[in-house]
């Protein structure tokens, strides 16, 4: 296994776009993208905004997780080596095992992918994904201020000690850049997305009250 890769004498990266801010608390969307109102869908898969969906009613295909491991003013992501976002840059994560919470997935995901054990993760959000091929996914977002290990490459993932203020969003999923710097801020989230492959079609982000439940209280695959 190859030792973790710096890139910390890498150029900064450039500035996420800035989201339209309102008000927190529930329900008030922090960043949006596009109408806010369409007629209704035939399904989510064929809708073009996100308040085309019933996300009361939506089910996901999978559930998965994120986790951030932050060290000082420096946060762990990964290259991803394959699957779903193969050769971009992300936090280590992915879907829930059979009888999984979102937790215990988040913690056995960054091990596999980056042979490190984070220490007490704090869930920090949710991202509802829906895909126009039909896929869709609830993500879980955790982060956590000490890990046991060296983190090394795997079969999964390249690791990358990146500073906070590097992040690179050009080589990242689209909705990154509207979110993380809300995590950075120690806020918590609700993000509900439209995707049509790699391209970001719609979104809404929702900041939530601090004293809100941790949204992944009772959520576990049955087993």
């Amino acid at each position: 296994m190859s030792k973790t890769p710096q890139v910390d004498g890498a150029p900064a990266a450039p500035a996420p776009p800035t989201p339209s801010l309102a008000p927190k608390g529930a329900g008030d969307g922090v960043a949006r993208s596009g109408p806010t109102t369409a007629g209704p869908p035939s399904s989510p898969a064929d809708a073009s905004h996100v308040a085309d969906i019933d996300w009361g009613t939506w089910t996901p295909v999978d559930h998965a997780t994120l986790l951030f491991v932050f060290r000082g003013d420096e946060v762990l992501l990964i290259e991803k080596k394959r699957g779903l976002g193969q050769g971009l840059v992300n936090a280590p994560g992915g879907r829930l095992d059979p009888g999984e919470s979102p937790r215990e997935a988040a913690i056995r995901e960054v091990q596999e992918e980056l042979c490190v054990t984070p220490l007490a993760p704090r869930w920090c959000g949710e991202h509802r994904f829906q895909f126009r091929d039909g896929y869709s996914m609830w993500v879980h977002v955790y982060a956590s201020d000490a890990h046991e290990g060296e983190a090394s490459e795997t079969a999964e993932a390249v690791p990358l000690w990146v500073a906070t203020q590097a992040i690179p969003y050009a080589r990242m999923w689209a909705d990154d850049a509207h979110w993380i710097p809300l995590l950075l801020a120690g806020e918590r989230f609700s993000g509900r997305y439209i995707f049509d492959k790699a391209a970001m079609v719609d979104f809404v982000i929702d900041t939530l009250p601090s004293d809100a439940a941790d949204g992944d209280v009772g959520v576990r695959l049955p087993g």
